[in-house]
């Protein structure tokens, strides 16, 4: 887990309990999601109830919170 992960954790959630839709293009947010690979990054992003979405040639990344991911993990 990157050293700054649990701080950007912080920010996507507290972003998305009141919008819709996190952006994440500011190049020190991104170089610790990209220190991940594109598995860890699903599974963290799953883990947390969110979807996660890389547009833009890889110059963003999107969380979006998603209701299926957040299902399965109340589920026993």
């Amino acid at each position: 887990m990157p050293n700054n992960l649990p701080a950007l954790e912080r920010k996507i959630s507290t972003v998305l309990a009141t919008r819709s839709e996190c952006f994440i293009a500011h190049p020190a947010e991104l170089a610790v999601l990209k220190a991940m690979t594109w598995d860890e990054l699903e599974q963290f992003a799953i883990d947390n109830g969110w979807r996660v979405v890389s547009r833009i040639g890889g110059r963003q990344i999107e969380f979006y919170n998603d209701a299926a991911a957040r299902l399965a993990r109340e589920e026993p």
